[in-house]
């Protein structure tokens, strides 16, 4: 199905597991108070977009999928701020990413560097489809940008697979790197090397680390690990554990299973520090040696997306360092809107890195 007219979109609607996408045509809305609106230029599918798509994961019966996205400005709606989270001028024409979260007004922030956790959150990419809503995530030609949403003018040097993941993998790792801490001089252990890994490998070598070490049972993902200058590599074979792995002062689990999460706090030198972001699906308890983690006073912290400074930082980051590593390379293979579930099929066989979009 096409765009037909100048009014209206098309949006690739999915809506329960073994269900073929739905390609709808949609009245472009209008913009009110407070919004922007966008035309979506590129997305990427997310682990958490492959989650709902195999059932893992719980999402309204009827969602326009896709949140690492990238777009320009079309139209700037009344009382809008008018500046992206570097204060600079926005205005039609302008490539941005977003922020995957909206806040309403009076919303309460259980702190105020967590507003990822405040009540009555939207996030786009996983909101219910309505007549009245449906360009609200990544697989349609618009997205509606919602008040309070916050957005980062990008520069169009950077290719849009590179830009992409931007409001996702690697601000979600621009803000596991502030919730670990110090970087530098540090030895770093990485437990996952898909998107989210190789950010990390990325952020961690610029931010300084002394040694980076990446775990996976994928060969291939480890390849792109050492694309991505870390120092070494490990692969785990089912039910086997890698003797060779050394003790580290920080650990960043990705993977979410709960073996491997213990496997990480095995590895901490004393004084260290574990980061879990991986962990974003039911699964079975974690089991830890709680006299370990006091003799040897480990830390165990969790993080859930980000906030808008780790959004602003991954911009930075990427901007000054796409060039100097191969980002491109790690979207593996692109599809049109009209095929987004050959997309989806061909990432959960095929297991790609990333799989892009083009709108």
């Amino acid at each position: 199905m096409k765009q037909h007219n100048d009014k209206e979109g098309r949006a690739a609607v999915f809506e329960e597991p073994g269900k073929p996408f739905e390609l709808i045509n949609a009245e472009i809305p209008e913009v009110g108070r407070g919004e922007l609106l966008v035309r979506n230029l590129y997305t990427t599918i997310c682990g958490s977009d492959i989650h709902t798509y195999c059932g893992r994961r719980k999402e309204p019966s009827r969602v326009v999928l896709g949140h690492e996205i990238v777009g320009e400005i079309i139209s700037i709606g009344p009382d809008h701020p008018g500046k992206d989270l570097r204060g600079t001028l926005l205005r039609p024409g302008q490539r941005i990413t977003w922020s995957i979260f909206s806040a309403p007004p009076g919303a309460i922030a259980p702190r105020a560097d967590i507003p990822q956790k405040s009540s009555g959150i939207y996030k786009y990419g996983h909101a219910l489809t309505t007549e009245k809503d449906v360009f609200n995530g990544g697989h349609a030609d618009f997205c509606l940008l919602r008040p309070h949403t916050e957005v980062v003018i990008l520069s169009e040097g950077i290719p849009l697979p590179v830009a992409a993941p931007i409001n996702c993998a690697h601000a979600t790792m621009a803000g596991a790197i502030r919730t670990a801490g110090e970087i530098a001089g540090r030895k770093i252990l990485i437990y996952g090397a898909g998107m989210l890994g190789i950010s990390c490998v990325a952020q961690c070598r610029v931010a300084g680390a002394s040694w980076i070490g990446v775990v996976d049972s994928v060969k291939e993902r480890l390849d792109f690990a050492k694309l991505f200058k870390s120092d070494d590599v490990f692969l785990i074979e089912e039910g086997k554990k890698n003797s060779d792995i050394p003790k580290v002062d920080l650990v960043f689990d990705l993977t979410g299973d709960p073996v491997v999460m213990r496997h990480g706090i095995e590895h901490l030198a004393i004084g260290g520090i574990v980061v879990w972001i991986g962990a974003v699906f039911p699964a079975s308890p974690v089991e830890i040696d709680a006299e370990l983690v006091v003799r040897n006073i480990l830390q165990i912290r969790g993080l859930h997306n980000y906030n808008y400074e780790d959004l602003k930082n991954a911009a930075d980051f990427i901007e000054a360092n796409y060039e100097k590593f191969p980002f491109w390379s790690l979207v593996e293979k692109e599809f049109t809107l009209e095929k987004t579930g050959d997309a989806f099929e061909f990432s959960v066989h095929q297991m790609p890195v990333r799989t892009g979009i083009i709108l």
